[in-house]
């Protein structure tokens, strides 16, 4: 069956505040206070824990590798999980475009480089977990996006065929893994740095969702 894989962080949902947040009570507990701007910093926070910490180290003036990056990253994860929800909301339309996919007979996935087990607790709380027939993080398998495997495995724990299948995402990393994987990637452009999707050249770019159900169609045919 034809699939619709979406990222999770920037893509469905815009999780910068609650990221931001946990990374600034990371370097408070350096004594260095809120590094990060949740206005400023959003693009930084939807790659990930570790790049939000390397942002913070060099405005503290230390290398972009020190060591206070990987020994506070649980840290920053523990202070994400205990407020994953505060801030988060889900992009305008975005379930709307979920619900008319599934009914038009598509299957609709998320493949996420968040760990696992948050993004259950964050999709949980947000009460769309069991709107996904599959949902595999960062942690679920022994690789990760941009490695076509980790899609691809998505795809089939949905019950869809990978060959019938297109991702939707907000960065080169959600580019490279539709390329590594031989099938389309439609992103978004109205996550933080969203004008920037262009020059990855994507299959398609998307505005808005109401746009996504027929889009789909014209790139995967109807389900």
């Amino acid at each position: 069956m034809k699939t619709v894989v979406f990222d999770l962080d920037g893509t469905l949902a815009d999780t910068s505040g609650d990221l931001i947040a946990a990374a600034n009570a990371c370097f408070r507990d350096m004594g260095a206070g809120d590094l990060l701007d949740p206005a400023t910093d959003a693009g930084t926070a939807l790659r990930g824990g570790r790049a939000m910490l390397r942002l913070g180290m060099t405005r503290m003036g230390k290398p972009a590798d020190d060591p206070l990056i990987d020994q506070y990253y649980q840290a920053l994860l523990d202070h994400y999980a205990r407020d994953i929800d505060t801030h988060t909301r889900l992009y305008d339309g975005a379930m709307a475009a979920v619900a008319e996919l599934k009914a038009r007979g598509f299957i609709v996935a998320i493949c996420t480089n968040k760990p696992e087990g948050l993004a259950r607790e964050l999709l949980t709380r947000l009460g769309i977990l069991q709107e996904f027939a599959a949902m595999l993080g960062a942690d679920t398998l022994p690789v990760r996006k941009p490695d076509p495997e980790h899609l691809i495995e998505t795809v089939r724990r949905a019950g869809g065929d990978p060959a019938q299948s297109l991702l939707v995402g907000d960065s080169d990393t959600d580019r490279n893994t539709s390329a590594n994987a031989g099938v389309p990637s439609v992103l978004v452009t109205f996550r933080p740095a969203g004008g920037d999707m262009a020059a990855l050249k994507p299959e398609a770019l998307l505005e808005r969702y109401s746009d996504l159900p027929d889009l789909v169609e014209q790139m995967l045919g109807k389900a």
